[in-house]
């Protein structure tokens, strides 16, 4: 095994032949086997989120396209600027919708260059320490929670009550849950109200719908959580 690895990195620096067919599937399992592992802790710590493209799916194949690039235009500099050049064409149109979804995504990169470069040692410390890593973090979730919940309540009047129930809603709202107006809208005779709340415990969202209601009376009312902190 070690002569292989390094027979692997001699092919890198180019101080070897190029790798044979068997040598270079090995390194396309092993790119899309650590990129699936990437996969799995996706799902297992993030795969709860509502929101999110479900980009882990990609990850087998990016990791093969990654390695198999990199393992090709090793041998030649213009092969690799004209290969540049053409990946700059590439857009993509499925949008990052979660900031760790970009890590998961630089994580397996990382893991197919590893694979490419035959350093395999390398690879396996990168997805154990990216595991450590998801693991202590998920231990230490009170650290990293915010304090306070946040979430939207939205309200809805009719047109001609609207200038009697704005002031005890702003009121209501600034005491109660805090935060900022985000939009109001009106269309069709009806007032749509939309307030970001900050540090709203969920005990307390039923106490501030008996005061919006009894304060400001909307026709409908709603008070929604952002993903993860739940909903009243």
């Amino acid at each position: 095994m070690a002569e292989t690895l390094e027979r692997w990195t001699r092919v890198w620096e180019g101080r070897g032949l190029p790798l044979g067919a068997g040598q270079f599937l090995v390194l396309l399992l092993v790119s899309v086997a650590a990129a699936m592992v990437v996969g799995l802790l996706y799902v297992r710590f993030y795969g709860r989120r509502a929101t999110g493209s479900e980009i882990h799916r990609a990850f087998p194949l990016l990791a093969l396209a990654v390695t198999a690039i990199f393992v090709c235009i090793q041998f030649s500099l213009p092969l690799s600027l004209g290969l540049l050049g053409a990946l700059s064409i590439v857009r993509f149109r499925t949008p990052i919708k979660e900031p760790e979804e970009i890590g998961f995504l630089m994580v397996v990169i990382a893991t197919s260059l590893a694979a490419a470069t035959g350093l395999l040692p390398y690879l396996g410390v990168v997805v154990g320490v990216a595991a450590l890593a998801l693991v202590g973090q998920h231990l230490a979730r009170p650290v990293y929670r915010r304090r306070g919940e946040s979430g939207l309540v939205i309200a809805t009047f009719d047109a001609a009550a609207w200038d009697a129930a704005r002031a005890p809603l702003f009121a209501a709202l600034g005491a109660s849950a805090g935060g900022a107006l985000e939009s109001v809208t009106q269309q069709e005779g009806a007032v749509t109200l939309v307030w970001r709340f900050a540090g709203l415990a969920r005990a307390e969202a039923p106490e501030l719908e008996r005061r919006l209601s009894r304060e400001a009376a909307p026709r409908t009312l709603s008070i929604v959580y952002d993903a993860g902190t739940g909903a009243a």
